[in-house]
């Protein structure tokens, strides 16, 4: 006899499902980089470093290794390589001399602007085969999903209180996951 799988915890399950292969499309689709777009490749986790110096303007070595639960020396190789490509500055902190600010540079800036806007135009482009009725109850349910994960995204510095400063989440754009692979 199996065990039946259906009600509330096998819809969650089945929408969170669901969420995942749009994501994993997402990623294969936004790594398609089209030719000229960018003289410079940035590594997924060298994007999702970018987009914690953003969200925390002037977030030091410590506090960004907690926030992406990564080691110290590979945080700091990870902004090594984006301030050679001169994506980040860093500068010593007004508050201890001991400790380096991290704020992306106006480049940097330029390049997360550029990416965004081409990945909401690739998307739109994807968007414009459904019906605007479809694209309507879309937008609910976009919305409703990022209602949800900015409530997960708060609840989870209790988690690392201990360790680390609780992580800026005043978010005025989605925060990337790391998920891509490759971007230009």
């Amino acid at each position: 006899m199996g065990v039946e799988r259906s009600g509330p915890d096998q819809r969650l399950r089945d929408v969170a499902r669901a969420m995942r292969g749009v994501i994993e499309l997402l990623e294969v689709y936004w790594t398609r980089v089209p030719e000229g777009f960018s003289p410079v490749t940035v590594s997924a986790p060298q994007l999702r470093v970018m987009y914690v110096i953003e969200r925390r303007e002037g977030i030091n070595l410590r506090q960004l290794g907690a926030e992406l639960d990564a080691a110290p020396s590979s945080v700091s190789r990870l902004c090594d390589r984006l301030e050679a490509v001169g994506f980040v500055r860093r500068s010593s902190s007004t508050a201890s001399r001991r400790e380096v600010e991290l704020r992306l540079t106006a480049q940097g800036r330029a390049h997360l602007d550029r990416l965004r806007a081409r990945r909401e135009e690739r998307l739109a482009a994807a968007l414009a085969r459904a019906s605007p009725a479809s694209r309507a109850r879309l937008m609910e349910a976009v919305e409703t999903i990022r209602v949800a994960l900015t409530a997960a995204v708060r609840a989870e510095p209790t988690e690392l209180a201990e360790s680390a400063e609780p992580p800026d989440t005043g978010v005025q754009r989605p925060p990337g996951d790391g998920a891509e692979r490759r971007t230009g």
